[in-house]
């Protein structure tokens, strides 16, 4: 390093020598001025730029269209810039050889020099300032002390601290807290951004894990990829990169080459970078910067910008019809600004000779809105803007995918209300919420780890339950290669992982023993191996329990939280199966009412209506036939009295009341067989499942609890009889019901209970607990649980189950309590009231038959 110093400053001092060797004496110059002042309305600029990049090329066609703009708005002016462009051929020596030539030849009234190295701006500032001529550098930083008659278009302090907190804050969102920092080694690359990047990442609680520093001029490609190397071994893999255009373009080439602009790695580069990317070779961006997010300057759009764009893309194609017409920057913009700046305070001294010294001050003084924005100078430096753009290297272009500024912070949209500040880092807000999706090294959009080494996650996976929740599948060509894992559990888990903004890799390892094929133990076993830190999580059907939680973390569950019933569907062979709807005090009240209806009719009809009179034998089938009639309403005799109208009125609708229920009841009793867990048969179970324990409180004897281990094992003993039903958890029950739904059918207990459902099992305290738990949340919400439940268990049973809250209990026969209310208020009354106004009128009627008073015939009521 230290010899690196020297060669520079030795470089530096013979440039200087030299320069002042040719730089022409005073007389010399009067001659100059003598001979160049022709016209005294013309003030002449030199223009130094490189004319074989695309930042000069961009930057020449700006000034040039700056000149004819100004003086197309302006007509009236009484001076007019000429302008002497030189090509500097990007070499510094020869920019500086150029520039002395010109002044030696033409009396120039001010410089401007683009994109030239800081020791080559330094000299000519030095120059200028000793010639008093004004030196205007774009893109180059300037020492401090060099101000008088040095103008600066570059970034300024403010700007580079505030783009530093910008850089901060972006590592803050992802949650990083180590950086490796990359920067030029020379006064450029030294500038203020670094101290400031220091200060912000300190403030952020940032740790710089390394600070390299790589000169243009010394650093071999070798030596690159050796302290790239040295890197690639460390655990942090963010890295922050302040580097020229120029030399940035050898860094990304061989961290290429190394694997290090790979999956997981995270590179972002401040604007001294991202505004020249345009400049770079597009082979080089498209190959080795893929996946680059940096920061540029931002300009703000206007109805100006737009058609200025516009103009200078049919102007560069015009110039350049078989190159690639690129974007146009901000410092093509500023060039155009800082053209109008010179023109405006040329026109403004109005005098027949512009004074050098008067010059600068009516630039640095100028103050107007420009395309850039406000243009204005402080201290002989253009304010800079505080703004800056987020973007992302995709292809060979780039992607905008947020904003920066001091007040808001980082914002997807510039005018945005909505900014992610240092507390949002706390909490659980993505990141890919408040910017656009970053495409990442190796194309993934999959936040990067950042620290550490990403190892992959060991997924422990059951072997000996059911097969759609779980299926390991081994390569019979060798012992203990598995050739695939699938099923319900681990569909699940993949769809949790790839909706994290961040990369986990992992991979599942059958839990079996040392023969490779069988399992090595129960679920509470591979459970326990998660706690000894044999695994990292455990994946498949795995029961949320109290117990089990003492020892490992769950995520939230992603089955439903319930015990469901699987019952044959009764075919109901019974002969007596239409006697059960009805209990028998209801079958006996409902006899005992229709021979009561009938007698009452009979009581009723008899006095007056000739077809219930006759023999007693007669009279008696009639009771019994008019009642029993009106079951399918099929009465033939006619009725008189109004009282027996209103009793058979009535009666039908208590007949029509009894026969829908007795329908209803029998209906359900054909299609559903109740179950009650008291009874004295055998239930199935699924081994090793929690479902004794669940069941423990509703007085079940374990001993009635038959245990299988598969869907076929569980419809075997069904068929058999061996059990009456199968109670489990309901993601077992959907299992079985996808297969054998024809022959079964689901049905809820009297007496209930619940589980905590499934659920991922990890090992205490990891971070991964929460964001899988928030991301089975996130595919629950979008129904995305219920399509992969449906791709599993798919058939119409499953797909429609009812919860045990909302399935209905079998139906129990009808008792004289269900319709009490029914036979006392609307039959009971009605009959009552019925007999005593038949009785009252019968007896009114006999007492005034006997004295006489009432006509012979009798009148029908």
């Amino acid at each position: 390093m230290e010899i690196t110093r020297k060669k520079q400053q030795s470089l530096f001092l013979s440039l200087i020598l030299l320069i002042i060797h040719l730089y022409p004496s005073s007389s010399e110059l009067e001659k100059v001025k003598n001979n160049t002042s022709l016209n005294s309305d013309e003030v002449h600029v030199g223009v130094i730029l490189d004319m074989r990049s695309w930042t000069g090329k961009i930057t020449n066609s700006c000034i040039s269209m700056a000149i004819a703009d100004f003086y197309a708005v302006n007509t009236h002016c009484k001076t007019r810039l000429i302008l002497h462009s030189r090509d500097s051929q990007g070499d510094p020596f020869h920019a500086l050889t150029t520039a002395s030539n010109l002044m030696q030849n033409v009396d120039l009234q001010a410089i401007i020099c683009i994109g030239m190295t800081p020791t080559g701006a330094q000299i000519l500032a030095d120059l200028g300032s000793r010639a008093k001529i004004p030196v205007i550098s774009l893109f180059t930083t300037l020492p401090n002390s060099l101000t008088w008659h040095s103008i600066e278009i570059d970034q300024d302090d403010e700007a580079s601290q505030s783009q530093a907190r910008g850089i901060s804050d972006f590592i803050s969102v992802f949650k990083w807290k180590e950086v490796i920092l990359f920067h030029e080694d020379n006064a450029w690359g030294n500038d203020n951004t670094i101290p400031y990047l220091f200060d912000s990442l300190h403030d952020n609680d940032i740790d710089i894990a390394r600070r390299i520093s790589i000169s243009l001029a010394s650093s071999t490609d070798d030596q690159i990829i050796e302290k790239l190397s040295m890197l690639k071994s460390l655990d942090t893999k963010v890295f922050v990169v302040h580097m020229s255009h120029a030399l940035v373009s050898h860094l990304f080439l061989n961290a290429k080459k190394l694997g290090m602009m790979s999956k997981g790695y995270a590179w972002i580069a401040t604007a001294a970078t991202m505004n020249f990317l345009h400049s770079m070779d597009s082979l080089v961006v498209e190959s080795s910067m893929q996946g680059v997010v940096g920061f540029r300057r931002y300009v703000p759009t206007s109805k100006e910008l737009h058609n200025f764009t516009l103009r200078w893309r049919r102007e560069m194609y015009l110039n350049n019809p078989n190159a690639e017409v690129s974007e146009l920057d901000a410092y093509g913009i500023l060039a155009y600004d800082t053209v109008w700046a010179v023109a405006k305070a040329s026109e403004k001294l109005k005098t027949g000779q512009v004074s050098d010294e008067i010059l600068y001050k009516r630039i640095v003084n100028n103050r107007f809105r420009g395309l850039s924005g406000d243009f204005q100078f402080v201290n002989g430096k253009l304010t800079s803007s505080r703004e800056f753009e987020i973007v992302n290297v995709i292809g060979k272009t780039i992607k905008r995918v947020g904003f920066w500024n001091p007040t808001t912070g980082i914002t997807k949209e510039m005018n945005s209300s909505v900014f992610i500040n240092k507390m949002d880092t706390i909490s659980s807000t993505s990141p890919n919420d408040e910017l656009e999706v970053i495409i990442w090294p190796g194309g993934s959009a999959a936040i990067p780890v950042g620290v550490g080494k990403i190892n992959k996650l060991r997924i422990g996976v059951p072997v000996n339950g059911l097969k759609q929740f779980v299926s390991v599948v081994w390569d019979p060509q060798f012992i203990n290669a598995t050739l695939t894992v699938e099923g319900f559990c681990i569909d699940v888990f993949k769809a949790a992982i790839d909706t994290l903004t961040f990369e986990v890799p992992y991979e599942f390892i059958p839990f079996v023993d040392a023969g490779g094929r069988v399992a090595a133990g129960s679920y509470s076993d591979l459970i326990d191996q998660v706690y000894f830190q044999k695994f990292d999580a455990a994946v498949g059907d795995t029961t949320i329990t109290a117990n089990r939680s003492v020892y490992v973390d769950f995520t939230l569950p992603y089955t439903d939280m319930a015990i469901g019933m699987i019952v044959p569907i009764d075919q109901n062979n019974n002969m007596w199966i239409f006697l059960k709807p009805l209990k028998p005090n209801l079958w006996l009240t409902i006899a005992a009412l229709f021979v009561l209806t009938g007698f009452v009719v009979w009581i009723i009809e008899r006095p007056v209506n000739d077809e219930f009179q006759g023999s007693r034998a007669h009279q008696f089938g009639m009771i019994f036939w008019y009642s029993f009639s009106t079951l399918v309403f099929s009465q033939r005799e006619k009725i008189v009295s109004n009282l027996s109208k209103f009793v058979v009125i009535v009666w039908v609708f208590v007949v029509l009341i009894l026969s829908s229920s007795y329908t209803a009841t029998l209906a359900s009793m054909l299609t559903i067989q109740q179950i009650k867990l008291a009874s004295m048969d055998n239930i199935g179970s699924q081994l090793g499942s929690v479902v004794p324990g669940a069941l423990s409180n509703l007085n079940f004897k374990d001993s009635r609890l038959k245990k299988y281990n598969t869907v076929e094992e569980y419809a075997n003993a069904l068929s058999k009889g061996s059990i009456s039903a199968i109670v489990d958890e309901i993601p077992y029950v959907k299992a079985f019901l996808s297969k054998y739904s024809a022959h079964y059918t689901t049905a809820a207990a009297k007496y209930t209970t619940s589980t905590n459902g499934f659920g991922f099992v990890f090992q205490k305290g990891s971070p991964l607990v929460h964001d899988i738990s928030r991301a089975i949340a996130r595919l629950r919400e979008e129904g995305t649980l219920a399509k992969i439940e449906n791709v599993w268990f798919n058939t119409q049973q499953s797909s429609n189950f009812m919860h045990e809250d909302s399935t209905s209990s079998n139906p129990s026969s009808l008792s004289l309590a269900n319709f009490g209310g029914l036979f006392l208020f609307f039959f009971g009354i009605s009959t009552t009231l019925a007999l005593v106004i038949f009785l009252v009128t019968s007896i009114y009627k006999r007492t005034f038959w006997r004295t006489g008073e009432l006509n012979k015939t009798v009148l029908p009521l």
